[in-house]
């Protein structure tokens, strides 16, 4: 800020602050004397702002020398240093120098000595080479042969090593997993043998079931499906059935009948359509339970209803919802132990054995399975597992190898299923009994556990065209007076034979 600028503002602000005269009368007679004296008053004031600039003046002027003093202080020992700094670098970029200079000649002798040893490098290779009679590119090939023949032997017997190991290894890390993942199969179902059966309270109920003139029992049998037997145990009545969701509606219905103690046709359908209902209700509920047991909570309530099945169902006396439970908790234990799709692996146990209760088709389980499987759209990793678990097709995955490990773990270790021997004895010698009742037949045999009859007839007594009529009576012999699981594939065999003997 210049001076002239704050003596000016200082001499405004002063003559603003100065009170202004009292106007007088306009007569020249009171203004002129009045003259005088305001002038001296403001040459007064003039004085004292000048001094009073001055003053500052002289205040700015000594802040400033002393500012000024201090900078060129600074400046001086700013310069004495950088001129230190200046020095010191010098004397660095000189010793860099001479630095740079030494390396660069011990660059060249390193060059030189190179060179030398390049030289007594190749007289030396050539001195070897005429003492040894190879050239340096033969002797390379040959160190080179031998390197790989060495390292082919140390790679073969490291393999060798490495199989023995993995196989001792292998062998005892399968049975660890496969005893890890029977003991994570153990379930709290009891295999279990059955046999339907009705408790009466006394013999006269028999007569009631049986009706007058038998109307009772036909309406009975006719509308369960099943047979009754009245002559087999005192005390009870026997309910005979392969479908074991018939035989179930049955013994609820007659249970019911024989508490109500009505015992008459329309009664009876009204009581077997309540106990369907019934049924239908518990094996949703059951199938249901089996799925969310296994971890599966999206398929469909039909699937839902047949796994339901499995609570009536039994296989050689394994009750099929306790092999199922068991089998899928081995089978995911094994998948998740060897990498596999758990996923896929759960959905295949779980279903593996569902055409078993499918049984208003023809056709084995398996078949009866895959067929079921694809209605629903269910994947095709999981239809091969179905499909190959007894090995009837080739395995197209790990995840079915793995069913199939695991439907075997279950179904075979001990005491997990019973087989009546001399029921099935009994049942494969009648079905081979009811083949030779047929004239004509010369051999009948029961094959594949009475899955299959194989017939073989007397070409002379029988023509091809009864072969086929042959076969379609022995159908329907089996299916009216004969019991059996599944299906039985009727096989008939007509063979021609001439021989003669030249002397």
């Amino acid at each position: 800020m210049s001076l002239f600028s704050s003596f000016s503002r200082r001499f405004s602000a002063k003559k603003a602050a100065a009170p202004s005269p009292k106007p007088q009368p306009s007569s020249k007679a009171k203004i002129a004397p009045a003259a005088p004296a305001l002038l001296a008053q403001a040459q007064a004031q003039a004085h004292e702002i000048i001094f009073q600039a001055k003053d500052e003046a002289l205040k700015l002027r000594e802040l400033t020398d002393r500012e000024l003093a201090s900078l060129r202080q600074e400046v001086t020992t700013k310069t004495r240093q950088i001129g230190a700094a200046e020095a010191v670098l010098n004397e660095k970029l000189r010793h860099a120098d001479e630095r740079l200079e030494e390396v660069r000649q011990l660059k060249e002798e390193i060059e030189a000595e190179r060179e030398s040893l390049r030289e007594i490098k190749k007289k030396g290779i050539a001195k070897l080479e005429k003492v040894a009679s190879f050239t340096r590119e033969e002797a390379k090939k040959e160190l080179l042969t031998q390197i790989d023949r060495e390292i082919a032997e140390e790679t073969a017997r490291r393999i060798r090593d490495a199989e023995d190991k993995a196989k001792e290894e292998a062998e005892s890390q399968a049975q660890n997993i496969l005893v890890d993942a029977m003991k994570h199969g153990a379930t709290d179902y009891v295999a279990e043998y059955t046999v339907s059966a009705v408790k009466i309270p006394d013999e006269d109920v028999k007569g009631r079931i049986i009706g007058k003139e038998g109307r009772n029992i036909r309406t009975f049998e006719r509308a369960t499906g099943v047979d009754l037997d009245m002559d087999e145990t005192p005390g009870e009545v026997r309910l005979s059935s392969f479908d074991s969701v018939r035989r179930e509606i049955a013994r609820l219905a007659l249970e019911r009948l024989i508490a109500d103690g009505r015992i008459q046709p329309s009664r009876i359908e009204e009581y077997v359509a309540k106990a369907k209902n019934e049924v239908e209700r518990i094996m949703f509920e059951e199938g249901k339970k089996l799925a969310h047991a296994v971890g599966v909570y999206s398929l469909p309530r039909e699937l839902l209803t047949i796994l339901g099945r499995f609570k009536f169902r039994s296989s050689y006396g394994q009750n099929m919802i306790s092999h199922t439970l068991e089998e899928t908790k081995i089978g995911l234990s094994l998948a998740r132990e060897v990498g596999a799709n758990v996923d896929t692996v759960r959905l295949g146990c779980l279903l593996h054995d569902i055409g078993k209760v499918v049984s208003d088709e023809e056709g084995s389980h398996v078949e009866l399975g895959i067929k079921l499987l694809k209605k629903y759209n269910l994947p095709q990793e999981v239809i091969d597992c179905v499909a190959q678990h007894h090995e009837d097709t080739a395995f197209t995955s790990n995840e079915a190898v793995l069913v199939y490990i695991a439907d075997a773990i279950s179904g075979a270790r001990p005491g997990a299923r019973y087989e009546d021997y001399e029921e099935y004895v009994k049942r494969l010698t009648k079905l081979e009994e009811v083949a030779k009742s047929f004239a004509g037949i010369s051999e009948a045999y029961a094959i594949q556990a009475g899955r299959e009859i194989r017939v073989l007839v007397n070409p002379e007594k029988i023509s091809d065209s009864e072969t086929t009529k042959l076969a379609h009576d022995l159908k329907q012999k089996i299916q009216t007076e004969l019991t059996y699981p599944g299906v039985v594939k009727i096989n008939v065999i007509r063979e021609v034979r001439a021989s003669e003997t030249a002397t």
